[in-house]
């Protein structure tokens, strides 16, 4: 008998099965052979304190800490910049959201010396960005599940799941009893409550399309702020000694294996062209990824309004990493019944009972 079964071994399985195992029995179920497959695979990966919702904000700024110092820290300096063709309105409310600091085209060119000063009127800079090493982080939260004595199953998808006195969950041709169900499992989160006969939450998966090219220009790219379009139709982020260019589109998508829609990372690509004097080259690769929101897109990481022991940690959409050390954290308070960090009013809104049964 398991106390805690995790379905899903993204970023929110891995960490909250890490804050878990030192107090319980723990096994994480994965349905593909690697962690980290779909969803947490296919992020941009960057930490940004002041963006997402309030409750999402109040998660990154309790997640700082454990970024700087977990295995000797997980972040490294990216920074952000907003650039645009037009002073408008979407551009100045971007440039308040996002924290940025007024900079000159000049000295925009001077970040990133692609950037075609001719098309630009304004710009904006935010230094507190950082990218996350995203698959160190998950084998840190691996590594820990396994030394507390946790499972972390690969390859064993859920092919079934009743409830008799406990929880019986088939997965990889095998039963598993748990006493505790925890829904991890990205994009795939309403389909395993539909399988265990809870109530779904109405879970809206969402596909963003990436292009990965060529340093333009033959440019070293790796100090490059990460860059933005006005209204994020699109963006531009070093990484690997590339260039990952997105359209930053949110369509819904069932869950699946999701791949890049060409039409619309096509248009991605010309909007993101627009702004530079280099000409987008042919992809090294592209892909896509789903990022799932419940429907006020608040994180929802509590028991079922109907069942005591089926927990969601769910609905992370694109905030999964920099969210994840203080989610758990805060998912291991509700399960175990400590007193959480959070306010009363961030507590409220990731609870999965504000939805009605």
């Amino acid at each position: 008998m398991i106390d805690a079964l995790i379905i899903g071994g993204g970023i929110a399985g891995v960490s909250l099965g890490a804050r878990l195992a030192p107090h319980m029995g723990v096994h994480l179920l994965e349905a593909e052979e690697a962690l980290g497959y779909h969803a947490s695979g296919r992020s941009a990966a960057l930490f940004e304190e002041t963006y997402g919702k309030p409750s999402t904000t109040a998660l990154n700024r309790a997640s700082r800490l454990d970024h700087q110092t977990l295995d000797g820290g997980v972040l490294s300096p990216r920074g952000l910049m907003l650039v645009t063709q037009e002073d408008d309105d979407t551009f100045r409310t971007d440039m308040r959201v996002m924290h940025m600091e007024p900079i000159s085209v000049a000295d925009a060119c001077a970040m990133i010396p692609i950037l075609d000063a001719a098309k630009l009127v304004a710009a904006g800079h935010h230094a507190d960005a950082w990218d996350i090493d995203t698959d160190r982080l998950i084998q840190v939260f691996a590594r820990q599940i396994r030394q507390a004595g946790g499972t972390v199953q690969m390859k064993s998808p859920v092919e079934a799941i009743r409830k008799d006195k406990h929880w019986i969950v088939t997965a990889g041709g095998k039963e598993i009893e748990a006493r505790l169900l925890i829904n991890a499992s990205g994009s795939w989160v309403d389909e395993i409550a539909k399988m265990a006969k809870i109530t779904p939450i109405g879970f809206t998966p969402m596909r963003r399309s990436m292009a990965r090219l060529a340093a333009p220009g033959g440019h070293d790219v790796s100090a490059w702020p990460m860059l933005f379009g006005p209204g994020e139709n699109w963006y531009a982020k070093p990484d690997a000694g590339a260039l990952l260019v997105s359209p930053a589109e949110e369509d819904p998508s069932a869950p699946m294996d999701a791949w890049a829609d060409d039409m619309v990372l096509a248009e991605g690509l010309a909007r993101y062209e627009d702004h530079v004097t280099e000409p987008v080259t042919r992809p090294i690769a592209t892909w896509a990824g789903l990022r799932t929101f419940a429907p006020d897109r608040n994180l929802c990481i509590g028991f079922d309004a109907g069942d005591p022991d089926f927990f969601w940690c769910a609905g992370q959409g694109g905030y999964g990493f920099q969210t994840a050390p203080a989610a758990s954290r805060f998912g291991a308070d509700v399960i175990l019944g400590r007193a959480s960090e959070l306010d009363a009013e961030t507590q409220a809104a990731l609870n999965p009972k504000r939805f009605p049964d």
